[in-house]
Parts: C-alpha cells; structure tokens; sequence
C-alpha cells in the first residue's frame, strides 16, 4: 500500500475509533439500569470482544499475556478499571457534556503526572494550555447546582485521573501489553461488580443485546480500530483525531434524548477542547521543525 493510502486508511480508522468512543454516554442513557449492572453487562461483552480481536489476528503472543502479564500489566490494567468504575456512573449523575469536557483534559493531566513521575517537563506551551483548561473546568463547576451534579463532576476527575496514570504508566512500562491489559480491566470491572449489581439476572433480550452493542462498539471496535490506526499515523496527529471523542459524546445523547448541555457547559468546553487542540498542532508543528533541522 502506497504511503498516501496508508494515511488516509489510518485517519479514517482513528476517527472510527473516536466515533465508537464517543458513544458511551448514549448506550448509559438508553439502559434503565444502575451503574454496576451496566459495569458487569459493559465488562463482559467489552473484554470478550478484546479477546475474540487477538485470536482473529493471529496474536498468539497475546493471548499467552494473559496468564503471563507481569506487574505493570496488573497497574495499567487496575488504573483502567479504577477509570471505568468512575465512568459510567459519572455519565448517570451528571451531563454528558460535563464529563465530555472534564475527559478532554486528559492529556493535561497526563501530562501533569509524568511531571512528578518521570519528571518530564512539561514545556511552555503546554503549561499554558493546561491554565486554559483549568479556566474552562472552573466555569464548569461554578454553573453546578446538584449535588448530583458535583458527585458526577468528581467522578469524572478520579477518571480522567486513573486514566491520566495508567497513559503514563504505559510510558513508564513500554514492554506492557496494552490491548491485553485493557482486556483484564474490563474483566476486573465485570468481577467488582458483582456484589454491587442489582439487575444481572433481569435483562430482557434486547437489553442483552444493547449491552453486546455497547461493549463490541463502543469498547472493542474503538480500541481495536485505533490500534490499527494510530500504526498508520504520527502519535501527535492520532491524539488530535481522538479529541474528536469528547465533542461528540454530547452531541448523540442530545440528538437520541434532546439533553442540551447548559451554557457554563458549552463556554467551559471551547475553552478545553480549543487548548487541547491547540497543544496537539502545535507540538506536532514543533515536531516537524525539529526534523527538519539537520
């Protein structure tokens, strides 16, 4: 395949991969269940589907990683599982646009973590875009009124948190395997759940089948398209296609349910996701330069 055509293979699966993770708010409010039954159901079909797209290509390496995963393979996949547990119900006590933005910071945060971890420093820029941020989040949280609303606000921030140590955590531990551990945490997930779960036995059919939707679409085919993907592009420009997620999460539960985001939200979001976008070309422009110079 031509390198052209390998590019415009690889945006067009990474932007598949934003699509099918952005619609995680919108099978939460099309199942009338509590968070943790949606966490088993979600675990289950999620981390089966993860499985069946190892076996089907062939990664036999993979599957014995299962048995053999090491210590950092437990840590990204119990930061994972620490992320999905806050999630969901994050997504039931709040607006799908407050999580959306709060989950577009993600980057920054990571950011802030390798800082003390790895101590990388972060440059100028980015810090600069990280203040842009916390403005927007702030607007955010000052249009609160619940306290549903602020529960849903802190779990979407240990979220965006668990998920902001286990991106570093595979920085720190490149040998991980990624798509192995992220299988384990949706098992884990599942596992948790149990005991919490008040609805496991009482699904309809089609709620079954809802269900097999949300972990095969909106879990493995996101993760499996963006591994394909994301080997066909610079890291720089497949983290910018996957921004896409957080202004679309929004978007389909107010097309399904006509949830329109309040105004605090909207302000607060063109703040995050005009940072986040900004930091990404620009780092990508600053890459290029730096090739550039023999």
């Amino acid at each position: 395949m031509q390198p052209q055509s390998q590019h415009r293979l690889g945006l067009a699966l990474v932007t598949a991969a934003a699509v099918a993770w952005s619609t995680a708010p919108f099978f939460t409010r099309l199942l009338p269940f509590d968070s943790w039954t949606i966490l088993f159901w979600r675990g289950l079909f999620g981390g089966g589907s993860i499985v069946a797209f190892i076996f089907l290509t062939g990664a036999r390496g993979g599957l014995l990683h299962f048995v053999s995963m090491g210590k950092s393979g437990w840590l990204v996949a119990s930061l994972s599982t620490m992320g999905m547990v806050c999630f969901i119900p994050a997504l039931q006590l709040t607006s799908a646009a407050n999580v959306a933005v709060i989950n577009a910071a993600l980057p920054f945060v990571a950011a802030g973590i390798a800082w003390i971890w790895l101590r990388e420093a972060p440059g100028l820029p980015t810090l600069l875009a990280s203040l842009v941020v916390l403005c927007g989040v702030v607007i955010i949280v000052g249009g609160l009124g619940t306290s549903s609303d602020i529960l849903g606000l802190c779990l979407a921030c240990s979220m965006v948190l668990a998920i902001g140590a286990m991106t570093v955590a595979l920085r720190r531990y490149k040998q991980t395997p990624m798509v192995v551990a992220a299988a384990w945490s949706n098992f884990l997930g599942s596992a948790i759940s149990v005991p919490f779960a008040h609805h496991i036995a009482s699904l309809t059919a089609s709620d079954l089948l809802v269900f097999a939707a949300f972990g095969f679409l909106q879990v493995g085919m996101g993760l499996t398209l963006f591994v394909l993907g994301s080997r066909l592009l610079p890291s720089a420009q497949a983290s910018l296609i996957a921004t896409l997620e957080s202004p679309l999460m929004p978007l389909w539960v107010w097309m399904a349910f006509q949830e329109v985001p309040p105004n605090h939200a909207l302000v607060g979001g063109a703040l995050v996701m005009g940072a986040v976008i900004t930091d990404i070309v620009g780092d990508h422009h600053r890459q290029k330069q730096s090739e550039a110079i023999p």
